[in-house]
């Protein structure tokens, strides 16, 4: 990622919710291969699910052959669904561009290039979508990064979840190669950066 400060030093979001806000609320973050942003928020405080799925097209071509493709609009994202009184979608925001993805690459995550691995926030209500823009805003002011922030911060028309077998896939499958090369550092880094906001077991 070119972070040009340290994770510790990444700044908190200037734009909050609402005061008192509670329930259960839910954003669509994508930030290249689901499998990997899903094991970032999956053991976060607050999150009451994660799901992996596709956002951006029709829900014909919403399957992960057709995805992986490169031929739709699709991006494969996570459905983070949180309790605001416990996270902030603030934080949600923090670690999404600090943590687990790089925002600066434009259709690509790494070695995994296509359409459907862009970097986007799929927001569900206004006020998503000033928290999200005022924060890429104020990321690009401070200049944490060494190059523009691509991510696309667009309208939430349909979630389509995934195929049953994408879920927790990196949990059930630490050994696989990819995961060791490319999730398990992501989660390692959240652990060292932001362990206290993790839920007690996943801290250890």
């Amino acid at each position: 990622m070119g972070l040009k400060i340290d994770p510790w030093s990444f700044p908190d979001p200037e734009l909050a919710e609402a005061p008192g806000a509670s329930g259960r609320r839910a954003i669509v973050l994508a930030g290249g291969c689901f499998w990997c942003v899903e094991a970032v928020y999956r053991d976060l405080k607050g999150v009451l699910a994660v799901r992996p799925g596709y956002a951006g097209d029709r829900a014909e071509t919403a399957d992960y052959k057709t995805v992986c493709s490169g031929m739709t609009n699709h991006a494969e994202v996570v459905e983070v669904v949180y309790d605001p009184a416990v996270i902030a979608l603030g934080q949600i925001l923090k670690i999404f561009f600090s943590i687990a993805h790089d925002p600066t690459q434009k259709d690509r995550q790494g070695n995994d290039v296509g359409r459907q691995y862009r970097s986007a926030i799929f927001y569900a209500d206004d006020e998503q979508r000033r928290i999200a823009e005022a924060y890429a805003a104020q990321l690009t002011r401070a200049g944490v990064y060494d190059r523009p922030i691509t991510t696309e911060i667009v309208p939430l028309e349909k979630f389509f979840e995934a195929e049953d077998y994408h879920h927790d896939y990196a949990a059930r499958n630490p050994y696989q190669p990819y995961i060791r090369a490319v999730s398990a550092p992501k989660v390692e880094k959240l652990k060292a950066t932001y362990g206290a906001l993790l839920k007690d077991k996943a801290a250890s």
